[in-house]
């Protein structure tokens, strides 16, 4: 049996560089104006959080793609989802999640769990309205939620706690147990087929161990984060089981290689790195020559996942408070966090006028060791992100604040 790997240590500028590199973050919008690097970024990350609130003019992983690819455009990644040649899907994986769709056997376990837990609701036995759904799907083909809620639309209590439409309820059951998958999106609105359909028979019909299937899904939330811990806030292990669970499964990944501990000065408790990373680890000992430039990230963009990190790696505290009230927000309704370089320094709050076909900047906030006020390089890096965020959303111009001075002077000057 493999023994583990020796336990290295990492300062946290060592441990910054290797995160923002891992994450195709350094530099940012470096990836070549193709589809096909799409699909390295999700090989890369494991899965793309789905979430549709399109505030700034992108769905959270249009900004998370549109952050590492250059040009990015909404069609390569819909196409891969919902074209002739499928290669994601949409599944759940701590969240709902774009997966690769050949990595779907060993995500088949969320599915087992969902049955589990719908089996006394909108799929216990004798229920009438997903079977009927199911029925109308299978003879007449895709089908929409807007139509399938209107034709069941008696109230129900969602698995979620809230009101819902019987036949909302019972698409929710059969998309989370694998009976059904989303066959495209128009705009927010789902559209649903068998997901034998949608899926290449070889795909859906393998199976794999149980614990091998754990053991690739704790995988990939390493793949997703880069330097995940055995521990953390519990959104991290939505879905991979109990403590124990996990422990066992890391400990096996640990002595197979796929997974080798660090230690990280300040960071409190043993990392992790990708067995298959330790080359570019290496490549990140040193402190790179090139330019710094600036990246809007996501809210949901797996680099922020882990909170703790951010904070111990970082000594930044960022939330996304599109959840608080009003009077209890620090910043704003959708915040990105701002990554200059390998350092965040900010946030950032970009809101997209459709009507008006502009990109608005409500306000930016530094943190204190950050002066943007006398940073020329940084102002340009930031005007370069927000001209690219507008060209994505369709925006013709962009509006800042009414503030002249320091760094709003000189971005508005490169915007111009």
């Amino acid at each position: 049996m493999p023994s583990l790997s020796k336990t290295r240590h990492l300062s946290r500028e060592h441990a910054r560089r290797f995160v923002v590199r891992r994450h195709m973050l350094a530099p940012p919008r470096a990836l070549p104006a193709t589809a096909d690097s799409v699909l390295a970024v999700t090989r890369r990350l494991g899965s793309l959080q789905f979430d549709p609130i399109d505030v700034p003019g992108a769905r959270n992983h249009d900004l998370v793609l549109h952050a590492r690819v250059a040009g990015y455009e909404r069609a390569w990644c819909d196409g891969w989802l919902y074209g002739p040649e499928r290669r994601l899907v949409e599944v759940y994986n701590k969240s709902l999640n774009l997966v690769p769709i050949d990595e779907l056997p060993w995500h088949r376990l969320a599915w087992e769990r969902a049955a589990q837990r719908h089996a006394k609701g909108a799929l216990a036995e004798g229920a009438t309205v997903a079977p009927a759904v199911l029925a109308r799907i299978t003879a007449e083909g895709s089908a929409g939620a807007a139509a399938v809620a209107k034709e069941h639309d008696a109230q129900v209590t969602g698995y979620w706690g809230t009101l819902t439409s019987e036949g909302r309820a019972a698409l929710d059951a059969l998309f989370e147990t694998g009976r059904i998958g989303i066959a495209r999106r128009d705009g927010n609105r789902k559209h649903y087929d068998l997901m034998e359909r949608l899926v290449p028979r070889d795909v859906l019909d393998r199976t794999v161990p149980r614990d091998d299937a754990v053991r690739h899904r704790l995988l990939s939330r390493h793949r997703a984060m880069g330097l995940l811990g055995a521990s953390g806030s519990a959104e991290l292990w939505v879905g991979l089981g109990d403590a124990a669970t996990r422990r066992a499964a890391t400990q096996w990944l640990a002595r197979e290689g796929a997974l080798v501990p660090v230690t990280v000065e300040g960071v409190r408790g043993e990392r992790y790195v990708l067995g298959d990373e330790l080359t570019l680890l290496d490549e990140t000992a040193q402190p790179a020559t090139t330019a710094s430039a600036a990246t809007l990230v996501a809210p949901l963009d797996p680099i922020v996942w882990d909170r703790k990190l951010l904070g111990a790696l970082w000594d930044f505290d960022y939330t996304w408070e599109i959840y608080t009230p009003v009077v209890k927000r620090s910043y704003g309704y959708y915040v990105l966090p701002l990554l200059y370089g390998d350092r965040f320094v900010g946030r950032i709050e970009p809101r997209f006028d459709r009507p008006q076909a502009t990109l608005t900047v409500l306000d930016a906030w530094f943190e204190p060791w950050f002066r943007a006020h006398d940073d020329e390089h940084f102002a340009r890096s930031v005007a370069d992100a927000l001209a690219g965020l507008a060209r994505f959303a369709g925006a013709r111009r962009v509006t800042l604040p009414r503030r002249r001075a320091g760094f709003w002077g000189r971005l508005r000057a490169h915007l111009a």
